[in-house]
């Protein structure tokens, strides 16, 4: 155990004294769980363990934390309960004993462009009101500072409109009230379309000149008004238009015209275009149309506000010589000391508030963001620890938290601060529940719940239930595990080249030289913030031969799942196809062979407005999702739905041999085992899935390209002590196929594993961004003069 470790373990809880002081569940059956009962001490660390799918988040999340919200939901009145997220009962005989809980998940926070770490916390609202109390000139009240809130006419008619076409006069009046850019509309950055990926100029529309996709020549609501309007000659080449069919063309504002004796709305290419694409979520739009997206639409840093988002009048308001935007745009460990260089007396609980709000980023390990960072480019870990801020300081008591593995995205050295902090939540009165995998924060455990043995329906039952020194002495997976240390390698691979990076200085990267080598098991380490991210994903772009995998969140919804995602439903359908000798489309959920009664999704959603919705098995099919008729082709003795309902593990063997020996689905199953993911079912919906079990199955799809070099983001985020192993021995089958590997990672085991570390720092932010060693692991633990170095010697007992 590390000196860290040792420093951190906690005493023994307590004797309990009586029912009050737990929360007691019987026959919790959701998801994978089978019948389990267990009985919680209030107001003490409990942390939950077991491999990844043995039943954790189902009894954490699912069962305890919420219950406890869809209680809480109905003390409500119906009127605003119709306004709320709708919970319906986890299936359990009895919960009792629950307090209010409030999760502080790894959900990424919104990626609403105007979305930011200040707006996620209390922290802009604050410095709003700073600066309409003590800002000069003085331009009005808060909402003159807030980039989401629109410039307002003297009317009082908000007005989203651009700017363009305005006198400043004019623009002047829309500003004064609101802080909103007029002409990006708060979001810092203005959108450029290429006109090229439109059209062809050098047709006419009568030839077909639109390139956009589903705008087909004979379209009535599309092409057809645009060359029957009267505005454009149908028959002219768009380049030979004067300047007013152009404007015509592409501005023209809506303008209602009859085409064929049918009244139909002309509007301008442009805002067509912008109303038709560029207004919809990304992830809701098909990879075709996604693909145009991305390849008409350039994004640039507002000219007006300079990307501040902010109007002029905003920006032109200043404290000691700062405005809003420069504040908004500092390290926050730099904002929190500026705060307390401020002295007036007129705002001084104001400014105590804000600087213990930024202090409380710091004392979490987040000193290193910036206010104005938007929030959808926070890691899951990084989001995890902003949404604990406004708790550090709450005054209320015996809550329950609920965390899922806090410790995601951490280096070594801040896992203590973590465990810190969970510490103080529990010393102040309240209960706090973890799932968690690293040992560091297991061991501070005063009460320890292990799920398994193993996982999916090998899981859902309590392995063990007591103390840390219990759980070392019991036989399960995670007690055999707890305390197992990799060792260095007596020997490390030659490298059999070199990738060069030069000048990096993405972010807080100060002007970074390295070469990377090649062909062997690189590791980049360094603590959160320190510029580890910035230096890979920044420097070595997806060209051919690079295959990334980060933690960005996958696309898919309810109906999207491992069989689909990895392609392995192909092979499947056209295996059934061939033995029944009918079409391969009958045996997917999507197309014909969808069931009428639910269209496909196994469940019917039922609206009851202000109370929960319901998700009931679909009667015609049974939950099965497909026709019945569908069900009576057979192949290796299974229908189609039972092959969706096997694990990877069951189906990788299915598809093995026999009848149903299908070389194609086989070898995606395995390499969906290879990353850890036996468990999953094959029909398991994507939306159900951990952050861990999204990368993983990233990285069994990657796995089939070929790729010379593999990026991965911390893999391990999410993975079972006992399945670390089983990662290494990937990794280095991956090298020892000739691939290059390059690893994101904190945890200590990989590093230990790796033939050449890069480790960053010294610290986080501006203190960070700088090469601190390079070499082996073996070279890091003797030269010990790095915190990784500190750490991975401790780890290893060096």
């Amino acid at each position: 155990m590390s000196t860290s470790t040792r420093k951190s373990a906690a005493k023994p809880a307590p004797r309990i004294a009586d029912s009050h002081d737990l929360i007691r569940v019987v026959g919790a059956r959701v998801n994978n769980l089978k019948d389990v009962s267990v009985e919680l001490p209030k107001r003490r660390l409990t942390v939950f363990t077991g491999v990844s799918g043995s039943g954790k988040s189902s009894l954490v999340f699912g069962t305890i934390a919420a219950e406890s919200q869809r209680l809480i939901n109905e003390t409500y009145s119906s009127f605003v309960q119709g306004f709320m997220p709708s919970l319906a009962r986890p299936e359990v005989d009895v919960l009792d004993g629950l307090t209010t809980a409030i999760i502080v998940d790894q959900q990424r926070m919104g990626a609403d462009p105007r979305s930011t770490v200040g707006t996620a916390t209390d922290a802009n609202a604050m410095l709003r009101i700073l600066f309409s109390r003590i800002g000069a000139p003085h331009i009005g009240p808060p909402s003159a500072f807030a980039f989401n809130v629109p410039s307002v006419k003297a009317s009082g008619a908000i007005t989203v409109q651009r700017g363009a076409g305005k006198t400043k006069a004019e623009k002047a009046t829309f500003n004064r009230l609101g802080g909103m850019c007029v002409r990006c509309e708060g979001r810092g950055n203005v959108s450029d379309i290429d006109l090229t990926q439109l059209y062809d100029d050098s047709k006419s529309l009568a030839e077909g000149a639109f390139t956009i996709p589903g705008w087909k020549s004979d379209s009535f609501w599309t092409v057809r008004v645009y060359a029957e309007s009267g505005f454009v000659d149908p028959n002219k080449p768009i380049s030979k238009y004067t300047k007013k069919e152009m404007q015509d063309f592409l501005y023209r504002e809506p303008t209602k015209v009859k085409v064929d004796g049918v009244n139909l709305t002309y509007e301008g290419l442009i805002p067509k275009v912008q109303k038709s694409f560029l207004s919809k979520d990304p992830d809701a739009l098909q990879p075709h149309i996604r693909a145009f997206v991305e390849r008409a639409v350039t994004f640039t840093t507002c000219p007006e506000c300079e990307g501040t988002r902010l109007a002029p009048e905003a920006r032109s308001s200043k404290i000691a010589g700062i405005n809003i935007a420069k504040a908004c745009a500092m390290q926050i460990s730099d904002l929190a000391q500026w705060v307390r260089g401020l002295r007036e007396p007129s705002v001084a609980p104001l400014l105590t508030a804000l600087a213990h709000t930024l202090d409380s980023f710091v004392e979490i390990g987040l000193g290193y963001l910036s206010l104005e960072r938007p929030s959808g480019t926070l890691s899951g870990g990084e989001a995890q620890r902003v949404k604990m801020i406004r708790h550090l300081g709450s005054a209320l008591t015996d809550i329950t938290y609920v965390f899922d593995e806090p410790t995601a995205g951490l280096h070594p050295h801040d896992i203590q601060r973590m465990n810190d902090l969970l510490l103080r939540l529990r010393d102040k009165g309240n209960t706090v529940l973890v799932v968690e995998h690293k040992p560091e924060t297991i061991v501070i455990a005063e009460h320890v719940v292990d799920l398994g043995p193993g996982a999916g329906s090998g899981g859902g039952t309590v392995c063990y239930e007591g103390t840390v020194d219990g759980l070392r002495a019991s036989d399960t997976v995670t007690g055999r595990h707890l305390d197992d240390r990799a060792k260095l390698k007596d020997s490390v691979r030659e490298s059999t080249g070199a990738l060069e990076i030069r000048g990096a200085s993405t972010h807080n990267l100060r002007d970074v030289d390295v070469d990377i080598p090649l062909g062997v098991l690189v590791v980049v380490t360094g603590v959160a913030g320190s510029g580890k991210s910035s230096l890979v994903h920044g420097s070595i772009h997806d060209d051919a031969g690079v295959v990334s995998v980060d933690q960005s969140p996958i696309r898919g919804s309810r109906r999207s799942n491992p069989a689909t995602y990895t392609g392995l439903l192909d092979p499947i359908r056209k295996a059934f196809a061939k033995v029944n000798g009918v079409k391969p489309a009958l045996f997917s959920a999507n197309s014909e062979g969808a069931c009428p009664g639910c269209n496909g999704a196994g469940v019917i959603y039922t609206d009851l407005a202000m109370m929960a919705g319901v998700a009931t098995p679909c009667e015609v099919c049974e939950g099965k999702r497909f026709q019945a008729a569908v069900l009576e082709y057979h192949l290796g003795g299974r229908d189609i739905s039972e092959v969706l309902a096997m694990s990877v593990d069951e189906a990788r063997e299915f598809f093995g041999d026999g009848e149903a020996n299908t070389p194609a689905a086989h070898t995606i199953l395995g390499r969906l085992a290879d990353v850890g993911l036996g468990y999953l079912t094959l029909g398991q919906p994507l939306t159900t899935l951990s952050g861990g079990e999204r990368q993983r199955l990233k990285l069994a799809t990657h796995m089939a390209e070929k790729g010379g070099i593999y990026v991965l983001d911390e893999p391990t985020t999410g993975l079972h002590l006992a399945d670390v192993e089983q990662l290494l021995a990937l990794l280095d089958r991956l090298v020892d196929s000739g691939k290059s590997v390059i690893v994101i990672e904190h945890h200590q085991a990989v590093m230990a594993h790796a033939d050449w570390i890069i480790d960053l720092g010294p610290g986080a932010g501006h203190d960070g961004g700088r090469i601190v060693f390079e070499g082996t692991p073996t070279d890091l633990v003797t030269d010990r003069s790095t915190l990784t170095g500190q750490h991975l010697a401790d780890y290893v007992g060096g």
